[in-house]
């Protein structure tokens, strides 16, 4: 995977991935796949962000054809065998941050993303890009790497602007399926992040969310970690630091009122629980 993405933890032995997120770094990254080149480095991971495969040749009858499109879950444990070896294409990794969405998987709400939460068996879900469209794929992909490459004035508009033309086109070739695929389990997640959201700026604890979604907080975290592979407790940290890095990028708000915006009072303690998830201090982050 491209350096913006990095492994920030494990589970059950298998690496989770986050895409970096900092202002200075490319808000999406484009990556060849091919048999060489197979998605997570030809091993079993999980990451926090969507990753799109777009096959642009095939080499053989099987798992994947051109003109297909992979949509890979997060938070569910991807073998990055499947159609790599038989195909040539290029992946698209993206911060869902960059388009206004929230921290994963919340951002299963926003219309351009819902598609990625699809709960499709193995994390893929298979699209078939139309024949008259496939032109406009690689035109768009080869822009946004162009973009990354040059940097030049306004290249994170610009990328963002071309993701948004593919992202388009899998919401509209997605929206049956995936409707399908989500409506046995997602309603329970949909309801615990608007709760989490509802209460940012409070002293919000696990217990709070299983009241609010009418649990008990050992059945919900019981729940939410099965599905997510997280418990609540690190999702409303996931979604505190979210929120807190849109303020520091967006807004002059000082320090110490964007950690009460978070629902952490203590300035000092938001701020080493700041630079624990994300690397840097809130100051280092609003000057990158």
């Amino acid at each position: 995977m491209a350096q913006v993405v990095r492994a920030v933890r494990y589970r059950d032995g298998v690496p989770v991935y986050r895409y970096g997120g900092a202002p200075h770094l490319s808000p999406v990254s484009v990556h060849r796949v091919d048999a060489a080149h197979p998605p997570g480095h030809g091993v079993r991971h999980i990451h926090e962000f969507p990753v799109l495969v777009y096959v642009e040749q095939s080499l053989a009858d099987g798992a994947a054809d051109a003109g297909d499109a992979f949509l890979a879950a997060p938070g569910v444990v991807i073998d990055p065998a499947v159609a790599a070896a038989c195909a040539v294409g290029r992946g698209v990794a993206f911060d869902p941050e960059a388009l206004g969405a929230a921290a994963w998987p919340s951002w299963g709400s926003h219309p351009l993303l819902a598609s990625f939460a699809h709960g499709a068996p193995g994390g893929l879900l298979r699209l078939t890009v139309p024949p008259e469209r496939r032109p406009v794929w690689s035109a768009a992909l080869t822009a946004i790497e162009t973009e990354e490459q040059t940097q030049t004035v306004g290249y994170r508009e610009a990328m963002l602007a071309h993701l948004t033309v593919l992202l388009v086109d899998i919401a509209r070739l997605a929206t049956d399926v995936v409707g399908d695929l989500r409506r046995s389990d997602e309603p329970l997640l949909a309801a615990v992040f608007e709760a989490i959201d509802e209460r940012l700026g409070t002293a919000l604890s696990a217990r709070d969310v299983a009241a609010a979604v009418g649990m008990t907080v050992g059945h919900l975290t019981t729940v939410v970690r099965r599905r997510t592979g997280r418990t609540v407790g690190e999702w409303i940290a996931d979604r505190r630091m979210a929120e807190a890095r849109r303020l520091l990028t967006a807004t002059d708000l000082p320090i110490a009122t964007v950690a009460a915006r978070v629902g952490l009072a203590d300035p000092g303690y938001f701020a080493r629980m700041f630079k624990r998830a994300n690397g840097v201090t809130p100051r280092e982050w609003r000057a990158g």
